[in-house]
């Protein structure tokens, strides 16, 4: 359902560069296309391309692309598969845009923007959300809110609703951890700023290597780390279900681990397989997402093993084409009606 059939919204979309899209799987390039789709006009810029100078609004560089009338082809880059051009800018209409340097636009000429960086959640992600809020000051209507991704740093923010959670453990003390693996026996290990299984680690019982992987992890005591008691049902999955606008989509993403891998996310190889979401999924998405939605997150990725919240994903969150593709329900659709109407609003 189009909620805005006669207007044109303009909308800039601050990610990582877009020629590094793997078109055939991004979620960001679904919403680009739907919301073309809709006549809606797409740029694009990266963080590092956000600027403020006193006298002026937050600005970028930016570009203005149209994306071609293509099926991206699986595996193929932009350089071997072209799937946008770079088209003209639209005039400025910010008060003072005579002023500014020729490719910079405010970031408040723009209806909405949409804050799609991928993690690490790291010092310049911290300093772009700053930007990005400033920019709200100005005018701009930013998704998700920078403040909101600020206090909901993706491993972190499971504090909050540590009741849907398993046993969790976040220290830098090696000792902590050790007494830890003591009580549960067999856990999980991962950094607080990594993203698609990068740097998780299972222990079982017998403690193999858990000295060797606590200092990896925590630099010596220099930085924190999270534990997790293993869940066994991450057999069936390590499921991620999509919030958008306070609403649970009906369908999750099971990533099933292969093979003796532990890691279910599809970066590390897990075989991804779309299923209606369980009872006890949508009692967690219906119990964090009005609150996640009030704080500002229009579009939340919660993982859930074996009926157990284990990480809330604010920054990026994915598994759009998966989940359309293999059931018919239009993820992207459901996701520029919930933009609308907050742009409307």
């Amino acid at each position: 359902m189009n909620l805005l059939p006669h207007m044109s919204l303009s909308l800039l979309f601050v990610a990582d560069p877009v020629e590094s899209f793997k078109a055939y799987k991004d979620s960001t390039y679904v919403m680009m296309r739907e919301a073309q789709r809709r006549d809606h006009r797409v740029a694009v810029c990266e963080p590092r391309h956000l600027a403020w100078q006193s006298g002026q609004p937050v600005t970028a560089t930016v570009r203005h692309i149209h994306l071609l009338d293509i099926a991206p082809q699986a595996g193929a880059t932009h350089a071997q598969q072209p799937w946008f051009k770079e088209v003209n800018a639209p005039a400025a209409t910010h008060p003072g845009a005579a002023l500014l340097p020729p490719g910079r636009l405010a970031l408040s000429d723009f209806d909405a923007v949409l804050m799609r960086k991928d993690p690490p959640f790291d010092a310049e992600f911290i300093y772009a959300t700053h930007l990005l809020e400033q920019a709200e000051r100005e005018g701009a209507k930013v998704f998700n809110r920078p403040a909101a991704l600020r206090d909901h740093p993706e491993k972190l923010a499971l504090m909050q609703f540590a009741q849907y959670a398993p046993p969790t453990l976040v220290t830098r003390s090696a000792a902590d951890v050790k007494a830890f693996h003591a009580e549960h026996g067999d856990i999980i290990l991962k950094p607080l700023d990594g993203m698609g299984g990068m740097g998780i680690f299972r222990v079982k019982a017998d403690g193999l290597n858990l000295g060797a992987i606590i200092e990896t992890l925590n630099l010596d005591g220099a930085q924190t780390l999270m534990v997790q008691r293993y869940l066994p049902e991450i057999t069936d999955g390590d499921k991620r279900v999509l919030v958008i606008g306070g609403q649970a989509v009906p369908f999750s993403l099971a990533r099933i681990p292969q093979g003796s891998e532990v890691r279910g996310n599809l970066a590390v190889g897990g075989k991804g397989v779309a299923m209606p979401i369980t009872e006890r999924e949508r009692d967690i998405a219906e119990a964090l997402g009005p609150t996640l939605a009030a704080r500002g997150l229009m579009l939340v990725g919660l993982d859930v093993i074996g009926g157990c919240l284990t990480e809330v994903n604010v920054t990026s969150p994915t598994c759009f084409q998966e989940i359309t593709q293999q059931t018919g329900f239009d993820v992207a659709a459901m996701f520029v009606d919930a933009l609308e109407a907050a742009v409307a609003a």
